[in-house]
């Protein structure tokens, strides 16, 4: 299986605030999930996250430290693993999908700052790389209403 590329332009929200909800949706289509980083301190940040981005829920998640990771319906790592057996990956701040381009993953999303000139530069070189290696790419930008339309 190939995996599909899914690159999503933040443009009004942060990552703090599209993330939870993109794990949410993946949680919802029965998948396991690994959210890869490439700081340690952004790994903790985002561990923080899913545990109080909102007052109501959190999202059950696991990372090296925690153990039992065939346990968990998220891992979050700062390397290319995958213990929890995930459908999909999301990168972040810069991670590389280039070595997930033979994987058994459904998909892969890379989530991107778009008002940041060196992201947004990054994030066209992954696009470029991955399209000459021939991989199923989609851009997908936030709307006004703060969901996501796709563009191509």
């Amino acid at each position: 299986m190939t995996p599909e590329f899914w690159f999503y332009q933040l443009q009004r929200r942060t990552l703090e605030q599209a993330l939870p909800a993109l794990i949410e949706l993946a949680l919802k289509r029965g998948w396991r999930a690994v959210v890869q980083c490439r700081a340690p301190e952004r790994l903790a940040a985002i561990d923080d996250l899913l545990w109080t981005y909102d007052e109501e829920s959190f999202l059950p998640h696991g990372s090296q430290g925690d153990g039992d990771p065939a346990l968990q319906a998220v891992w979050l790592t700062c390397g290319d693993d995958n213990p929890n057996g995930a459908r999909v990956r999301f990168l972040v701040d810069g991670a590389e999908a280039e070595p997930f381009a033979g994987s058994d993953y459904e998909r892969l999303i890379l989530l991107f700052d778009g008002r940041d000139e060196s992201a947004l530069a990054a994030a066209r070189e992954q696009w470029r790389s991955l399209k000459q290696g021939g991989a199923s790419l989609s851009y997908w930008r936030e709307t006004d209403e703060g969901g996501w339309r796709k563009q191509a």
